[in-house]
């Protein structure tokens, strides 16, 4: 009796284990609102057929930006596009750009993949898209730009050390051809036209080049045309429709 007595004593006294309560984990409204600033987000149904990517702030390359800085990281963004291409329930991409530029060869890197798509594309540059953002904007099948979005078209800038030599500023100018040659292959401005954009004198203040607002960019042939969501998602899903019937036409022919 007198061991029992005594295990019934130490079971009573053991500490209670801590019971989280309903208060200390956040609940799927405030987790919404610290995150996304509104309680009830609309998600895409289970069916959906359009993958919407978003390229924003600065575009990171090789070398990792400030952490005040909002950036596109061409690691996160390349992974997307081979997950898009191999899924065959998604037969549409909306390409959504609000960037001030970034790394060069992460964007022509970006833009590459994109044109190479077996999908339709279509690009919609909102606020800016500036830089290294117009071949992106231009690697899609068809591009948008709302009518206060701007695109600044500059040449190309090197940071870090540069050795003043003639190699240096040759290596430059194949960079710039590269950039030169893949907008005006996916876009409908002339190459003339384009370099004299980038290369204008007294459009900007503190650099060489041309800022160009919506229906600017829309005269010029580098973008397709003036328009926002809406718009863009009525000609991609015409894009995807018409894809469909070509396969349907190619398959009876065979």
């Amino acid at each position: 009796m007198k061991k029992e007595q005594s295990s019934d004593y130490q079971l009573e006294n053991q500490p209670n284990e801590p019971e989280e309560s309903p208060e200390a984990k956040p609940s799927g409204i405030v987790e919404k609102l610290q995150q996304l600033g509104t309680t009830n987000v609309p998600g895409l149904s289970q069916d959906a057929n359009i993958h919407c990517l978003t390229i924003i702030g600065q575009i990171e390359g090789h070398m990792q930006l400030p952490p005040q800085n909002k950036t596109t990281k061409y690691e996160h963004i390349i992974p997307q596009l081979v997950a898009i291409e191999q899924n065959p329930k998604i037969e549409g991409l909306l390409v959504i750009l609000n960037t001030v530029g970034g790394d060069v060869e992460a964007g022509l890197a970006i833009s590459e993949m994109i044109a190479t798509l077996s999908i339709p594309s279509v690009s919609i540059v909102l606020g800016g898209g500036h830089s290294i953002g117009v071949p992106i904007a231009v690697s899609c099948s068809y591009a948008f730009i709302a009518e206060t979005a701007t695109m600044t078209i500059h040449p190309i800038r090197l940071t870090g050390l540069v050795i003043g030599v003639p190699q240096s500023f040759e290596y430059m100018d194949k960079m710039q051809e590269r950039v030169v040659r893949f907008v005006t292959k996916h876009s409908d401005i002339s190459e003339e036209t384009f370099k004299d954009l980038m290369f204008a004198k007294g459009n900007l203040t503190r650099d060489i080049g041309t800022n160009v607002i919506g229906p600017d960019a829309v005269k010029y042939g580098l973008i397709n045309e003036v328009g926002g969501v809406g718009p863009a998602m009525k000609k991609l899903n015409e894009m995807i429709a018409a894809k469909k019937e070509n396969n349907k036409e190619e398959r009876l022919l065979q």
